[in-house]
């Protein structure tokens, strides 16, 4: 949503679009998560902040009733941990305690070695979220490729219109798979364009209540993603007793 920083709203149109299309669609809170990729969307925390900022005042002059908060999409790499390092990196939120990274696999593979880099981060005290992996060619292909990383508690965040067959067929199959398994932390829209890629976030929990039930639908889209991003909006984080993870694979 938030304009010409990525490949999201191309300019203040766009995202005005993008947010008057959220409320529509029934949401209250947005955290943007623009991508951080070395050498194609070289984002930081410090150069976003200005963007956001002006963004959110510019929501508030057009009465829009949105509360933004800012993070980023991190393509998986070696680089994240100098990022980090350096404090270049907002994050999602926290869980358990744990601040909430937000990674992005590359849609056509799972880059050797990122296992272990996601267990460093644990091990480092940071709490991996891996964005949309059912539509990622391997998990796509054979959904035990996502395994390692439920396995050392990453948290997975699926695209709700994924749920609803917008990225075809096996996307769809895969997040319904995910969905039965327990694994799916939230849905999220990763909304980029009003027309492509538009916030639906209440159809994708709709699909979703068919596959998991009607409280759980919930659950995905508005208690745990409140619970965690809870740091962008001033409320209370949440409590060991207060988030679902995902069960891992028996």
């Amino acid at each position: 949503m938030l304009p010409a920083v990525d490949d999201g709203a191309r300019n203040l149109d766009d995202a005005l679009a993008l947010a008057t299309a959220a409320v529509g669609n029934g949401i209250e809170k947005c955290v943007l998560t623009p991508h951080m990729h070395e050498g194609r969307y070289d984002n930081t925390a410090k150069s976003l902040k200005g963007h956001f900022d002006a963004f959110r005042d510019t929501l508030a002059r057009h009465e829009l009733d949105l509360q933004l908060g800012l993070a980023a999409e991190v393509r998986i790499g070696i680089e994240v941990l100098i990022w980090l390092e350096a404090g270049l990196v907002p994050f999602l939120g926290d869980y358990q305690g744990k601040p909430v990274l937000l990674l992005e696999l590359p849609h056509g593979q799972i880059p050797p070695g990122s296992d272990k880099l996601t267990r460093r981060l644990i091990d480092q005290g940071i709490q991996p979220m891996i964005a949309h992996p059912e539509r990622n060619k391997y998990v796509i292909r054979d959904l035990s490729a996502i395994y390692p990383f439920v396995e050392m508690g990453c948290l997975l965040q699926v695209t709700a219109g994924s749920v609803v067959g917008q990225f075809g067929p096996y996307a769809r199959e895969r997040a319904a798979e995910l969905l039965e398994r327990g694994w799916v932390t939230i849905l999220a829209t990763d909304a980029h364009s009003i027309d492509w890629r538009p916030p639906n976030l209440a159809e994708g929990r709709m699909a979703a209540a068919e596959i998991v039930g009607e409280a759980e639908s919930w659950e995905l889209v508005r208690h745990r993603p409140e619970q965690i991003a809870a740091m962008h909006f001033g409320g209370p984080g949440p409590g060991p007793s207060d988030t679902a993870g995902t069960e891992p694979p028996g």
